[in-house]
């Protein structure tokens, strides 16, 4: 089950970041979208991706099935993504984007909580660093076919669009087909209504490590303005999406050994590394002045990625009971999307009112902050 759900991230994830680098540039030089409406495009979309979870992974826990869900979302996000190619207006960029995180919210937790039953604590790490490293591959190939793209025609953004749509459509069929679930039963009492947002059944540590993760997400601000930064430095347009390519590379070649790290070492030290990684790139982000900086710091930029994103997820997983893991993914993720909102929309602010350095820094106070509470009350 891990195996095929890190090839249906993997072609999905190409078809996604081929377009993460290209929408920013499309957004700027053919709509003329300024930060903030790009701030409030992206705070939007990620919010809703990381709500609509705690919905999706109380609902696959109480149907004793992930597939169903997995495949609504990864089959909506897929079929809408080419669409960008048709918009004329920032609004309609924000509607797909919207209608794609959506899928992604209805997704995400249950996938997660399918990979955390098919492992045990002893080696949950190593199968989240495995997802990661087969969805950072994907993630590294889109940058680079959508710089193949744009080197054969330059400036035709649209282009890359309709190309996603190819591995977006190999993902659906890939888990309509090979997936096979075990039937778990279903909890003996389900829940009537729509799920309760708390931390009571979830515990006190739980509840502790989703606040700082909370905190950490305040300034983590959507990718778009790491691409505005390199546009903004100098680098040419068709090179933003190689760039972006070094830093997933890097994420891929080292997200399952930091998994396999967490295993042997904890979880919450490799965490409070990859905060303290993220302070630093982006304070560097701030400061860079030439395109090489920008080259250097997407390379150490797949560090941080490699050290949070599964290893957050495998934490969650080792807090609460089997039973309770899709709602527990789904929680955590809501109260992140919570966060995502504010940090993409004030980062957007700060930049149109105060410049880079301004928007970068106060992302690196946040992590600052997030590493030291993490350190200190040992959750």
């Amino acid at each position: 089950m891990v195996f095929v759900t890190g090839l249906v991230s993997l072609f999905t994830d190409l078809s996604s970041e081929m377009i993460v680098p290209v929408l920013p540039l499309f957004l700027t030089a053919v709509l003329h979208v300024q930060a903030g409406e790009i701030g409030v495009i992206e705070g939007i979309a990620e919010s809703t991706a990381s709500v609509l979870k705690l919905f999706s992974g109380w609902l696959s826990d109480q149907m004793g099935r992930r597939k169903p869900l997995m495949l609504a979302g990864y089959g909506f996000s897929n079929l809408i993504k080419p669409l960008f190619a048709v918009c004329t207006s920032w609004g309609q960029v924000l509607f797909i984007r919207f209608a794609d995180r959506f899928g992604k919210g209805v997704r995400g937790a249950p996938r997660d909580a399918l990979i955390a039953d098919a492992a045990t604590e002893a080696d949950r790490g190593r199968a989240f660093g495995f997802h990661r490293a087969m969805d950072t591959l994907g993630a590294a190939l889109g940058p680079l076919t959508a710089f193949a793209v744009l080197a054969a025609l330059p400036g035709h953004y649209r282009m890359v669009f309709w190309v996603s749509a190819v591995p977006g459509v190999i993902a659906v069929l890939l888990l309509l087909v090979f997936l096979r679930e075990p039937r778990t039963p279903a909890p003996a009492h389900r829940r009537r209504g729509l799920p309760r947002f708390g931390f009571r059944a979830l515990g006190g540590r739980f509840m502790g490590f989703s606040l700082i993760a909370a905190l950490f997400a305040l300034g983590n601000s959507s990718d778009a303005f790491l691409i505005l930064r390199a546009q903004d430095v100098g680098m040419r347009a068709e090179l933003i999406p190689l760039a972006y390519f070094t830093f997933n590379a890097t994420y891929a070649v080292f997200a399952m050994p930091a998994g396999v790290l967490s295993d042997r070492i904890g979880r919450r030290g490799v965490l409070v590394l990859g905060y303290l990684i993220f302070a630093a790139i982006y304070l560097g982000f701030g400061v860079v002045t030439s395109p090489a900086g920008v080259w250097a710091l997407f390379a150490v930029y797949g560090l941080y990625y490699a050290a949070t994103e599964g290893i957050q997820k495998a934490y969650v997983a080792d807090l609460v009971p089997s039973g309770q893991r899709g709602m527990a993914m789904g929680t955590f993720n809501a109260i992140i999307g919570l966060a995502a909102l504010p940090a993409s929309v004030v980062a957007g602010a700060l930049w149109q009112a105060f410049g880079p350095l301004a928007t970068f820094g106060v992302s690196a106070v946040c992590a600052l902050l997030a590493a030291v509470l993490l350190m200190v009350f040992r959750i």
